[in-house]
């Protein structure tokens, strides 16, 4: 018998799996696998045939040569003393879109499975194995889902973000301020940097500005009182004499 099954992904994927008897045999419908050794696989196998279902006991062996994979076993009728034997083997080929199976297999059996005819025996393994691809396929979508994909930040995270850029922009600020406070004269920078650390900043907006900026102070009103104090001594000795000197061209007349 020979059949093609379609899977959807590259042939380096199909062929990772198929590698790997563990993972082939979570592909392999009906299959409840007890143990594994190596590359055998033992368990049951139930097999659904023309409205009827057997249940095989026995082993799968998986062995790989040639770019093929060859997957053969045996088992024995749970509820009998028929027997089956397998052997399939499926080449992985590159194609567009994914990857073809391209399988040939033969089946032999005694007991139940032989009282079916030909065409029943072979849509039933044609079946099985459509349903073998279409669990490949989800098999390796697993693991599509299972690599970790980058997100956009979240809300919590901007914030983070935000608040990391604004300690950022208060060090160049405070970077700056004591650059600008290094150019002042030492007393001066020592004056605005404790005015800066003790007043609050209402306080120190409406503060008058020190230092080399501070304003002119206006002359004192108490100069013109001072000129008035000398002045006034000054003129009452020019009157005294002039008293004087009238008088004495007056006793000459």
């Amino acid at each position: 018998m020979e059949h093609e099954v379609f899977v959807p992904f590259p042939v380096g994927a199909v062929r990772r799996v198929l590698s790997d008897p563990a993972r082939v045999a979570r592909c392999v419908p009906g299959l409840q696998q007890d143990a594994s050794s190596g590359a055998a696989l033992a368990g049951r196998l139930r097999l659904r045939i023309g409205g009827s279902t057997i249940t095989y006991r026995g082993a799968l062996r998986l062995t790989e040569g040639d770019g093929s994979y060859e997957l053969s076993g045996e088992g024995t009728e749970v509820r009998g003393s028929g027997t089956v034997t397998l052997a399939l083997s499926a080449l992985p080929e590159e194609m567009p879109g994914g990857t073809r199976l391209s399988c040939l297999g033969t089946v032999s059996g005694a007991g139940r499975l032989a009282e079916f005819d030909a065409k029943t025996a072979e849509s039933a393994a044609r079946r099985l194995l459509d349903r073998f691809g279409a669990a490949l396929a989800e098999e390796l979508r697993e693991d599509e889902a299972a690599v970790p994909v980058a997100e956009p930040a979240g809300p919590g995270e901007a914030a983070v973000a935000d608040a990391n850029d604004a300690d950022e922009d208060a060090d160049d600020s405070s970077a700056f301020a004591g650059n600008a406070l290094d150019d002042e004269p030492p007393a001066e920078a020592a004056h605005a940097r404790r005015t800066m650390i003790g007043r609050s900043a209402e306080e120190v907006d409406h503060a008058p500005p020190r230092g080399r900026y501070a304003p002119v102070p206006a002359p004192e009103a108490t100069s013109g009182t001072a000129v008035l104090r000398w002045a006034a001594p000054a003129a009452a000795i020019a009157l005294a004499g002039a008293v004087v000197v009238t008088r004495a061209l007056r006793r000459k007349r």
